[in-house]
């Protein structure tokens, strides 16, 4: 904690100066961006960095695998598709876009196996992305898998986006556009799912 603290600090000293501007306006404004990322919850990949961006320009939502939950609209808890009905019917955001990663450590629980002290939520959160394992599992190679399996998590995410009836309906209408792309911790380059469905550096 100190070292968040000392972080919050240095914001306050130069961070806060040079963008108080920017968060005020937002304060006052309200907030209006442009683009809401599905990014893994892996501390390694953070979309706001990898984009470059300042406050207010992208909504973010985070989870094991950036994985989007097949439409449920029932009783039970669903904190990402709250936040892509905030994000989509609340603040129309234009640009929805599912971020996977290289290294993913919900990929490999797919792959392999969920940790034994990850067995309440983590296992069943992943079986979400069944098919693309299935779709793995014909490379031969361990490191093709794990990266096949990657790039199949983010198309499974944008399938399970399409079953969302307000997300086809805006996508339909030309309002929103859904884009996939796929992040390279150890290299730092960035491929982008094209029309074609192969994902090209972007």
């Amino acid at each position: 904690m100190d070292q968040l603290i000392e972080g919050y600090r240095r914001f306050r000293r130069s961070g806060w100066p040079e963008r108080r501007a920017t968060y005020e306006a937002l304060s006052e404004h309200g907030q209006r961006p442009q683009a809401v990322v599905v990014a893994c919850v892996d501390s390694r990949v953070d979309p706001a960095v990898i984009f470059d961006t300042t406050p207010g320009q992208l909504l973010t939502i985070r989870n094991v695998a950036n994985l989007v939950p097949p439409y449920a609209p029932d009783a039970a808890y669903h904190g990402t598709s709250a936040a892509l009905e905030f994000a989509v019917r609340v603040l129309e955001i234009p640009h929805l876009v599912v971020l996977g990663h290289g290294q993913c450590g919900g990929v490999q629980a797919l792959l392999r196996g969920a940790p034994p002290n990850a067995g309440d939520f983590v296992a069943n959160w992943m079986s979400i992305a069944e098919p693309a394992r299935k779709l793995a599992m014909q490379c031969d190679a361990p490191e093709e898998r794990e990266r096949r399996c990657e790039l199949e998590v983010v198309r499974v995410s944008l399938a399970n986006l399409r079953g969302f009836p307000w997300i086809a309906e805006r996508e339909q209408a030309g309002l929103l556009t859904l884009h996939g792309a796929w992040f390279a911790i150890r290299t730092g380059v960035l491929t982008l799912l094209d029309a074609e469905g192969q994902f090209v550096d972007a």
